[in-house]
């Protein structure tokens, strides 16, 4: 395509298609990793992108992996995640992907392919109402309609996603736009009227909430993603010593301060430990930063903390009191609120409360015992083998074993779908996490169920050349509805069974001859693709394999470990109970 020069307002431009204007945009944002797929309404796009040298363009092979990828990406190195795909199913596939990284404010800008303005409307072919069907799983979502609003409205969805709360931003692209030439001009910065995210903070409701907690004897700091979102982790740490005051974590906050510090208490919650959900029933002062208070960290609400006066610190207004209502709401970014309370606070003098916890922390452990393969030695063996790692989970037992096991420091960090629970998002989401991590080691922990889902993109990591390590947890259920099928519906084992066959005896709840040996065959499957793949059955196999596997620095490394067909994540609190009323033990443990 040949550009022209105008002369408009004494200013010289370059006349580009929108798609050329695309790819300076992408340029000028120093987007390096597009995460993309084509199709008829992109296919400008991706041809404005051919040849490009600095900007890689890497090619999933089913979209909801392209954006779990750039999910795992954007998580990993704080960077904006960017995808691209066409209109109608292209588009569609996305959708999980996007609510998923909403969910746990992940920065993503999503653009998609759409039919030329004037079919809009026509029930053309391959098209959708993108921006209709995302407005309520995404932070913003808009339509180009005009070439000249390009430019700006790409500008536009880069400052909303990765500014205040992150989050997701739809920009959907008519073919007709992408075609259209217009002025090369990408502005440095805009206005976004009406978008203001709270940048300061209320010296007054900080001095109230270093007031009560000066005041307190049994205080706690529950933290939640906020702070891992923030890059707040340093700065958590140095409160927590300074104060003294121990920490609590949710399963996505998990990491705010090193797992092996002292005064880390453990996750809160339905699989919370027994100290940590103990702690929150019993504090008088509960300091929250960062988190979102959703059903499966308060068990009954009416019961949670109840004898505590609350804090909560976000970034977000709308979190505060919407769930748990607080005596003091700060709305602020985690780490200048961190930052703001390390200059006033004070050691406190809670030795008690401190050693009561502890207490609880030796009495009531999280101990899987050393019978058999179990979870616990996998997770641990991780721990010992891999020191600078980005670990990813899938999403039911798998990732509660991870989140209970699992250490986290400064050099390690955990990627996981906490608020809406995306099975398949683990292996693409560690794709995406070695590409923008290339000298650290990705390992995936997922169960023979999630990892089904989104198993095609190890084609993704053998033709990228990543050498991701992939541990699946294979008890041949979906494990985490077995176990409440089991505790909880008398072990009507209904559609969990993964190596179900139509000749299998109605009622069946229990391994028998009728059971294959694997469904599928993990080992094969693997190596079908040219990846390295090894079997595990064994505890004393366990460190050899991942050794082994972090060795291999050409291909992805699947480790497939037999785990026993009904072990359960304990403790646990029963659906619409408080916190104090854990299960500790599985029935078959006490036996």
């Amino acid at each position: 395509m040949q550009a022209s020069t105008r002369i408009r307002k004494e200013k010289l431009y370059m006349e580009i298609t929108g798609a050329e204007l695309f790819v300076k945009a992408l340029k000028e944002e120093d987007i390096t990793t597009l995460f993309a797929y084509p199709g008829g309404q992109a296919i400008d796009l991706f041809n404005a992108l051919y040849g490009v040298k600095d900007i890689d363009v890497i090619l999933p092979r089913h979209e909801q992996g392209l954006v779990h990828a750039a999910d795992g990406y954007a998580r990993s190195t704080g960077k904006v995640g960017v995808c691209l795909v066409t209109s109608g199913p292209g588009a569609t596939n996305l959708v999980t992907g996007i609510a998923t990284a909403n969910y746990d404010s992940v920065p993503l800008v999503c653009f998609t392919g759409q039919v030329p303005t004037n079919l809009i409307g026509n029930d053309a072919f391959q098209e959708v109402d993108i921006v209709g069907i995302t407005r309520s799983i995404s932070k913003y979502a808009v339509m180009v309609r005009k070439r000249e609003d390009l430019a700006e409205t790409i500008k536009k969805a880069f400052i909303i996603a990765k500014t205040g709360k992150p989050g997701v931003v739809v920009v959907d692209l008519p073919k007709d736009v992408q075609r259209a030439y217009g002025s090369d001009v990408y502005p440095k910065e805009i206005t976004v009227r009406g978008y203001k995210p709270n940048t300061s903070i209320h010296a007054g409701q900080l001095n109230k909430a270093l007031d009560i907690l000066n005041q307190a004897k049994k205080p706690v700091f529950l933290i939640g993603g906020g702070v891992n979102i923030a890059h707040a982790n340093k700065e958590m740490t140095q409160l927590t010593e300074l104060t003294g005051v121990p920490v609590i974590t949710t399963i996505m906050g998990k990491g705010a301060i090193p797992t092996t510090n002292r005064l880390y208490v453990g996750n809160i919650g339905i699989h919370g430990s027994y100290a940590a959900n103990s702690a929150i029933s019993n504090c008088d002062v509960l300091f929250s930063i960062g988190t979102r208070f959703n059903d499966r960290i308060t068990g009954k609400i009416e019961e949670f903390a109840a004898n505590a006066k609350i804090v909560h610190i976000d970034i977000d207004a709308a979190s505060i009191s919407r769930n748990i209502v607080v005596d003091v709401p700060i709305v602020a970014d985690a780490k200048k609120a961190i930052c703001a309370l390390l200059e006033k606070a004070k050691p406190l003098h809670i030795a008690e409360w401190t050693n009561e916890i502890n207490r609880w922390k030796m009495e009531y452990p999280i101990d899987m015992g050393k019978v058999g393969l179990t979870p616990q030695m996998i997770i641990q063996s991780i721990n010992e083998v891999f020191e600078d790692a980005v670990i990813t989970t899938d999403v039911g037992q798998n990732q509660l074993w991870t989140t209970q096991f699992l250490d986290i420091d400064e050099n390690k960090q955990m990627l996981t779908s906490g608020g809406l629970g995306t099975m398949g998002y683990g292996f693409p989401a560690a794709i995406g996490a070695k590409l923008g991590n290339p000298n650290k080691d990705v390992i995936v922990i997922s169960g023979d169920g999630g990892m089904q889902m989104n198993i095609q993109e190890m084609a993704t990591a053998i033709v990228y050349e990543l050498p991701v390590i992939i541990c699946i947890l294979n008890n041949g259920y979906l494990g985490n509805v077995r176990q409440w099928q089991e505790m909880f519906y008398d072990r009507r084992y209904s559609s969990t069974c993964m190596r179900y066959r139509r000749s299998c005896e109605t009622g069946c709840n229990t391994p028998n001859h009728c059971c294959p040996e694997y469904t599928p065959d993990f080992i094969a499957l693997a190596e079908s693709y040219g990846a390295k793949s090894i079997r595990v059955a064994k505890a004393g196999d366990i460190k050899t394999a991942l050794i082994s596997a972090k060795q291999n620095t050409k291909t992805p490394t699947l480790i497939e470990f037999i785990i026993d067909r009904e072990i359960n994540v304990m403790p646990i609190v029963p659906p619409g109970n408080s916190l104090n009323d854990m299960i500790l033990e599985s029935e078959e443990s006490t036996k």
